[in-house]
């Protein structure tokens, strides 16, 4: 018994090889398992029967149709849900003494009209970044891939009059993570205009995807890097060549001289972006400046000077009442 057992099992084991080493791996071969199908020919055809190989062949013939597909990546378990729900319905089938030569065929148009009502994979947006809302999964192979984009963006020019402020947003044109989002800022001195991250160094007082440097000097010419990360893994580097043109305005440079003979003042790295504290004009004037804690402190300054003249009103009534 042992023997025969063993006489089988190595026919299927074969078959199972040859079935896997197909070039186009249908969206069949990774939403079911090798046994649930060869379970299902079974039913259909007997535990012993001569016409199991034909079965096992024309199962994955029928699904040759979708070996190519290609579905939004979050639509896995949906598509998972439904070949599950397949496999019963060819149970069932199999079962009421049905014809594989039908019901596979059937099964297969069934799965494809499924695919077609499911959600679909959002295209790529360039010239960068790491977009995991358009990440795929590929029936053909049974893995998932997101856009062919590199995470350098490519370097945008800002000129400046010297003296004057300068002001880097970090902003992607395509949807980033919800949660655990953080930007760092480099700064490559010199009036280097480049990409190499050899050169950069952190310029630690800048926080945030908004900075600004004020007022700007020639020591400030050179390229600026935001790096946008989600948990420590990169998912773009934004550059900005900083461009130092003009003098100062003709009352400020005295000024500013005055200062530096006085305080020998120098720049350095670390206090090239000061982090960004909108004025009320700036948060009205930058409609991506409204963040949750900004708009927090809108409200709650405009309570307090609610309650404010709400008291003076009534103090003025009091003051006026009693001289009456």
């Amino acid at each position: 018994m042992a023997l025969l057992a063993l006489a089988s099992v190595v026919p299927s084991a074969l078959l199972a090889l040859a079935v896997f080493s197909v070039p186009a791996w249908a969206c069949l071969l990774c939403f079911t398992t090798y046994s649930e199908r060869f379970r299902i020919c079974q039913m259909f055809v007997g535990m012993q029967s001569p016409k199991l190989e034909e079965c096992e062949e024309a199962f994955t013939a029928a699904f040759q149709g979708l070996s190519d597909t290609e579905i939004n990546y979050d639509e896995r378990s949906h598509l998972h849900d439904a070949f599950t729900q397949m496999t019963h319905g060819l149970q069932e089938l199999a079962a009421a003494r049905g014809s594989f030569e039908v019901a596979f065929p059937d099964a297969a148009e069934k799965m494809k009209a499924v695919i077609t009502q499911l959600k679909e994979a959002q295209a790529c947006i360039p010239p960068c970044g790491l977009q995991e809302f358009a990440r795929r999964f590929l029936c053909k192979g049974c893995y998932s891939r997101v856009c062919d984009l590199p995470l350098d963006c490519p370097v945008q020019d800002v000129t400046v009059t010297r003296g004057d402020q300068a002001m880097f947003s970090c902003i992607v044109n395509f949807k980033l993570p919800k949660e655990e989002i953080t930007y760092s800022w480099k700064f490559a001195r010199g009036g280097l205009r480049t990409q190499d991250l050899s050169y950069f160094r952190d310029v630690p007082r800048a926080e945030g995807y908004l900075a600004r440097i004020r007022p700007t000097q020639l020591t400030h010419r050179g390229t600026f890097s935001c790096e946008i990360k989600q948990d420590q893994r990169p998912l773009a580097r934004l550059y900005f060549f900083l461009n130092v043109t003009g003098p100062p305005p003709r009352a400020e440079t005295e000024l500013q001289a005055a200062f530096r003979e006085v305080l020998r003042w120098a720049p350095r790295d670390a206090e090239l972006i000061e982090p960004w504290r909108p004025s009320l004009g700036e948060l009205l004037a930058r409609p991506e400046a409204l963040t949750p804690s900004n708009l927090f402190l809108l409200a709650a300054l405009g309570a307090l000077a609610s309650v404010c003249a709400t008291v003076l009103v009534w103090m003025f009534f009091e003051w006026y009442c009693s001289g009456s």
